[in-house]
């Protein structure tokens, strides 16, 4: 029995697609450099012995270039396969 799932097979929700249609207003370079930025203030806090707030900012890092990736690919392969097929 296979259990995967096909592209087209199941839509995604309008509050996926509104999400995803003003993200990708968003350059990718954008989620880069806010990645970069937690990790700059993250050393500041570090710096100035505030570990907690450092660790804090600094986790905001991996997140942010995940965001990144998601990004990039809905940009170029669309959030789903069904609305994309009846947009061709």
């Amino acid at each position: 029995m296979d259990h995967r799932v096909h592209a087209g097979e199941v839509a995604e929700d309008q509050v996926t697609a509104y999400l995803e249609r003003n993200s990708s207003q968003l350059p990718t370079s954008f989620f880069l450099g806010a990645a970069l930025a937690s990790m700059v203030a993250s050393l500041s806090f570090q710096v100035a012995n505030k570990d907690k707030q450092a660790l804090f900012i600094g986790q905001w890092a991996a997140p942010f270039l995940l965001l990144g990736i998601y990004n990039k690919m809905v940009k170029q392969h669309g959030s789903d396969a069904l609305t994309r097929d009846k947009q061709d």
